[in-house]
């Protein structure tokens, strides 16, 4: 599959189910890993969510941090609309449809940059490293969640959602962001097999 048939597809797998999105059984336990990732994240004013889906991790960010402003991506046009839908923080939050690499913003424009439950989609994570890495400020932090993978490869696919979806090990993920210029900073389990990886640039 091509990379552009490849984005498309994507798009249009999560656009079917926008809409009822926050009800299934995987955006429950994505909503809990968020809450459990808040007590790991530092205060942050300019901040970018990438895959960002019906926006609710950057809803409970501008709850917590009053002065914090915020931009979410997603392929996917459906779950854009219901991001803004659900948009609590209408002056402080906003939401485009996008990819992601490249990113669209100057050298070191955001404070704090969020993946969760999103770069496993990424087909070519080198670039999407590459991009976090310009677009965050000298001392910005990315923060990675999603499931980790176990082997000697410290890499796996499962074929679910156009695509599949690729994992990565604890070890793994510090090998690729250093080359983009990003050191590990830490490590946490927030449940089961899913990861937080917090990076500094």
């Amino acid at each position: 599959m091509e990379e552009e048939d490849r984005l498309q597809a994507k798009a249009h797998y999560f656009d079917r189910w926008a809409g009822r999105y926050d009800s299934f059984w995987t955006s429950l336990l994505y909503r809990w890993c968020h809450r459990r990732l808040l007590s790991y994240a530092q205060p942050a004013a300019e901040v970018l969510d990438l895959g960002c889906g019906t926006g609710r991790l950057l809803g409970l960010l501008a709850d917590r941090w009053s002065e914090m402003r915020g931009l979410g991506l997603d392929v996917s046009g459906g779950m854009i609309e219901q991001a803004r839908l659900g948009n609590r923080h209408p002056g402080r939050l906003n939401f485009l449809q996008a990819g992601v690499a490249p990113l669209f913003f100057a050298d070191g424009r955001f404070d704090a940059l969020f993946c969760t439950f999103s770069f496993q989609h990424y087909p070519h994570p080198e670039w999407v490293l590459a991009e976090i890495g310009r677009v965050l400020r000298p001392g910005g932090r990315f923060y990675w969640v999603e499931a980790s993978a176990f082997g000697g490869t410290g890499r796996a696919q499962v074929n679910v959602t156009p695509g599949g979806l690729r994992l990565y090990s604890a070890a793994c993920r510090a090998q690729m962001a250093l080359t983009a210029g990003l050191g590990c900073a830490a490590h946490h389990r927030l449940l089961g097999p899913v990861l937080l990886s917090v990076f500094v640039r």
